[in-house]
């Protein structure tokens, strides 16, 4: 992935006076398209699902903050860093989001009762769920994709003292999971690394204090 913060070696300089061309643009969407399918890939087993997402939200954190990607082998430390305590996030993630579909999907069919208003509330509570693991995930990005305890505390304050920027996270989530449903398969990763993105700029930036480095 390349770096906005300097031109390739032996290339001109692109940035003049702070502005961005279409050069940029299309590099940065190439970037995150490519963290979108390496977050996909390395998810695929389900249970380092959680430790690709931290990473991957480490890598736009850092990208966000400096213009330039970390290296192959930073990546690589922190993923392998990050898996075992990852492993229990991914499951609880997973069992919440097999529950809430099959839920909501008994209640669109009837087959509980409750009709249209408990489909609204759990629907409700779904997008907002999907908003607060959003914040989560920005939030674990600070810490170099791990301290999944710590960011869920941290989200979970931010979404109390900001709840229009939660509902917000909440929209992007929820946006994301139906072009998930409707777009192409092949185009499911590369909305992932958008997704990432987008809820790092609807997060907004955090003072550097809030992110202590970690060992």
């Amino acid at each position: 992935m390349a770096s906005r913060a300097e031109p390739a070696p032996g290339a001109e300089p692109l940035d003049t006076g702070g502005r961005r061309d279409w050069r940029d643009v299309a590099r940065d969407a190439a970037d995150l398209a490519l963290l979108g399918i390496l977050l996909t890939l390395a998810a695929a087993p389900v249970l380092t699902a959680a430790a690709a997402a931290g990473v991957a939200s480490a890598a736009v954190h850092d990208w966000t903050r400096t213009g330039s990607w970390p290296s192959a082998r930073a990546t690589a430390r922190r993923f392998g860093r990050a898996v075992l305590p990852g492993v229990p996030v991914s499951l609880l993630a997973f069992a919440v989001a097999v529950l809430l579909a099959a839920d909501l999907a008994a209640l669109a069919a009837g087959r509980v009762p409750g009709g249209l208003p408990a489909l609204a509330v759990t629907a409700l509570v779904a997008t907002g769920l999907a908003g607060y693991a959003g914040l989560v995930v920005v939030e674990v990005g600070g810490y170099g994709g791990g301290r999944w305890r710590v960011a869920a505390r941290s989200a979970a304050r931010a979404c109390l003292d900001a709840p229009l920027r939660w509902a917000a996270l909440s929209g992007v989530a929820t946006l994301a999971g139906l072009l998930a449903v409707l777009v192409t398969p092949v185009a499911v990763p590369i909305l992932a690394g958008y997704t990432v993105a987008a809820l790092h700029a609807v997060a907004g930036p955090r003072p550097v204090s809030a992110w202590p480095e970690l060992p």
